[in-house]
């Protein structure tokens, strides 16, 4: 499958849901108030945020006069425009070389899954990768992450449950260093922010990478669920309290006709989503384009 048709397919059930409401509306042909307020409505609906929808339809609402559009349906492209700018202007996003990528997020979005299909992604690119297993609190995370590097065919480092991550993090940098590793992914425990003492580890493991290797490009990517919607922008807000996010990646896309949530990602968090899993297997997981978004939307 091509990556347009796994985007595409990804971005299905949103777009069917999407699009179903867009026409039953554009068909109304006037534009009038009654025509913004249910636009808005149905932006709500697909999980763009309230303060995101209400701008959009602002600013669709001053373009449209300013354009002289008198139909509804003259304002379809202009819409799709809008989004595209919005998303565009926040994922003009590019990874430098070496890099030291953690990976955080709440238990049960697919962080470990992820860090290896972008393994794999790195792979592909021709780089040196190196995994390492900085969650030491669930049990058999580290085999768990093992797995994907045996598969990857890339190295790990690993120490024993319960061991200090930031300690696991030190031995990966040495490694990446000693080998010249052109991309070191580092595992973190799933946490909640309620987990107070999980949250201030991301803080020491943050402070042994840029200790330890300056000369690296850091990245911190949060790994969200789209099917959680509009809750997955909390999770933002709470991380970004102990450490700076760079940007997301955003899983399950394929799994929701949420997927407005990265409209409002964009627009109200200035993240770029950089990459977007559009499926289950190991190939499943692709650099995120705003065009491709907005196309597979209208």
């Amino acid at each position: 499958m091509g990556l347009f048709k796994k985007i595409a397919e990804a971005l299905r059930k949103t777009r069917e849901a999407f699009r179903r409401k867009l026409d039953a509306l554009f068909s109304h042909g006037e534009l009038n108030d009654e025509f913004y307020e249910e636009l808005e409505d149905i932006l709500i609906s697909s999980d763009v945020g309230v303060e995101s929808a209400m701008e959009i339809c602002e600013e669709l609402r001053t373009r449209a006069r300013k354009e002289k559009l008198r139909t509804a349906e003259d304002v379809r492209g202009l819409l799709k425009e809008i989004i595209e700018e919005d998303m565009q202007a926040e994922n003009d996003f590019k990874i430098e070389y070496p890099a030291v990528i953690t990976i955080v997020g709440v238990n049960g979005v697919g962080k470990t899954t992820s860090i290896g299909k972008l393994a794999n992604y790195f792979k592909n690119q021709k780089k040196d990768v190196c995994l390492v297993a900085g969650d030491t609190f669930r049990a058999a995370a580290s085999e768990q992450l093992s797995e994907w590097a045996a598969r990857n065919k890339v190295r790990v480092i690993k120490h024993e449950e319960g061991a200090d991550a930031a300690a696991v993090v030190f031995d990966g940098i040495t490694s990446a260093k000693a080998r010249k590793t052109d991309v070191l992914i580092v595992d973190t425990a799933g946490r909640l922010h309620t987990k107070t003492n999980l949250m201030e580890e991301l803080g020491k493991i943050n402070r042994v990478i840029e200790r330890e290797y300056p000369e690296a490009n850091k990245y911190t990517f949060i790994v969200l669920d789209a099917t959680t919607g509009q809750n997955a922008l909390s999770q933002i807000e709470h991380f970004n309290e102990y450490v700076d996010l760079d940007g997301i990646i955003l899983t399950k896309l394929d799994g929701t006709a949420k997927g407005g949530v990265v409209i409002t990602i964009s627009r109200e968090y200035n993240l770029p989503v950089v990459f977007i899993g559009v499926g289950e297997g190991i190939n499943d997981l692709e650099e995120f384009n705003a065009k491709d978004f907005a196309d597979n939307l209208f």
